[in-house]
């Protein structure tokens, strides 16, 4: 698929089963945090996180956050959740995928990278040649640099729904 388009989209994280990932040849999922797995910079996971984490290390996926928010930010999230993390991962940059590769022995074929934004997770997945998943935030952001990069992403939204024969 072009560089600005997911291989898949969800709703939620949570939407996403162990079959999901099994039937792509999947080994470990790595997740973004601000309106991936809860709301922008809340420290509570969202509802049902915390259970879909539990199930999916039980299904003997890996799991780990990369994001591009600071220390202080993502470990005590990860913690709450008792997964390992990459902070300041720069996204799109694959630095972060590929110490996440690396920490798990795996080939970017057998990853997957969850993330709400285009520009940053989506793009920065397909640079790595990771399956990508592009989930809806839980919510829109104010900032006026996240609104612009929301406007942009509509468009590439629908061009996927298009492409997957899905209803805009």
């Amino acid at each position: 698929m072009p560089l600005l388009l997911p291989d898949e989209m969800a709703r939620h994280v949570t939407d996403l089963s162990p079959e999901f990932f099994r039937t792509r040849g999947i080994r470990a999922i790595v997740l973004d945090v601000d309106n991936t797995l809860t709301t922008h910079g809340n420290p509570i996971p969202a509802e049902g996180v915390r259970e879909w984490v539990a199930a999916m290390r039980a299904e003997g996926f890996f799991l780990t956050i990369l994001s591009n928010n600071y220390r202080e930010r993502v470990a005590p999230f990860a913690q709450s959740l008792g997964l390992d993390f990459i902070s300041m991962a720069c996204k799109p940059l694959t630095f972060g995928l590929t110490r996440a590769c690396r920490r798990y022995g795996l080939s970017p074929r057998e990853v997957c990278l969850i993330g709400d934004q285009i520009f940053t997770d989506v793009v920065g997945g397909n640079f790595k040649g990771v399956l990508t998943v592009l989930v809806e935030p839980y919510q829109l952001e104010e900032k006026w640099s996240f609104r612009l990069r929301r406007r942009l992403e509509r468009p590439l939204i629908r061009r996927f729904r298009q492409k997957k024969g899905e209803s805009a």
